[in-house]
């Protein structure tokens, strides 16, 4: 159990769980006092978001600066196959032309994977660390705050307007919402609630799914912690276990993706 938190359980958990915030208050920024606000910003969340994405960068640019026509080594074999793994499921699900959506579920893949993947880190390492030089709370799982997965779910969302205007039109995607199911002019307020709840549902699932999954996660971790000497073969056998989750759940945020903007690439 955490040095800097051992007094309850109940205070141990709520500990982990808290993000490292700031917020506005009365003209004044403060931190770890923002319960209520909502212009709060989660500053843990962000900085291993921009750090994990910016390692991704990195070791596929440092790949694609050192590639070889001859045999590749481990690395480079890995992220070709890779590559040619989301091309090819970028190509069977989307049938119109876009040179986005390829390098989009390749970045949506990686960058989900490397974030999930933080939850496989003994949950009192960091936070431990971090509390040695005076930072009280720390989650290090992005994928673990709704913000951060709604906000990934949002930028899908404006992908899907913007691929059926270009598709369909603005006429034709109005058409879309007003005119089915039923093409009829009286059922058009029918058919926007329902269309519309259909079409804010994607980015809700799509966030939430993620967030549910690695919180759940992440608490079974926090609980087996609570464990004392027996928490370390426990947490292995877990870890081996929540590997398939952190895989299956970058995999399907990824084919969601390519899904949804295929959907809204095609006429109904």
């Amino acid at each position: 159990m955490s040095a800097a938190h051992p007094e309850t359980t109940s205070g141990y958990i709520g500990h982990h769980l808290q993000n490292l915030q700031v917020c506005k208050v009365d003209g004044e920024w403060v931190w770890n006092h923002c319960q209520g606000n909502f212009w709060t910003l989660n500053v843990d969340s962000m900085f291993f978001s921009v750090v994990l994405g910016s390692l991704f960068l990195f070791l596929f640019w440092r790949v694609a600066q050192r590639a070889t026509t001859g045999v590749p080594g481990r690395f480079q074999a890995m992220v070709e196959s890779l590559v040619e793994f989301v091309d090819t499921s970028v190509k069977e699900t989307f049938h119109g032309e876009s040179k986005l959506l390829a390098p989009l579920g390749l970045t949506v893949f990686v960058w989900v994977f490397l974030m999930n993947m933080m939850d496989l880190i003994p949950v009192d390492w960091l936070p431990w660390t971090a509390g040695m030089i005076g930072i009280p709370y720390l989650k290090v799982v992005p994928t673990t705050d709704v913000n951060v997965t709604f906000a990934m779910s949002l930028s899908v969302f404006v992908l899907i307007i913007f691929y059926s205007i270009k598709a369909k039109g603005i006429s034709g995607f109005t058409k879309e919402l007003t005119l089915q199911p039923f093409n009829h002019p009286i059922a058009i307020p029918f058919n926007f609630i329902l269309e519309g709840v259909a079409l804010l549902a994607k980015p809700l699932s799509l966030s939430l799914r993620l967030f549910g999954n690695l919180f759940a996660g992440e608490l079974i971790f926090i609980l087996i912690a609570l464990l004392g000497i027996w928490q370390l073969p426990l947490h292995f056998a877990w870890a081996v276990f929540h590997i398939l989750i952190v895989l299956l759940q970058a995999f399907i945020f990824m084919m969601l993706t390519i899904v949804y903007l295929a959907l809204a690439n095609e006429e109904h």
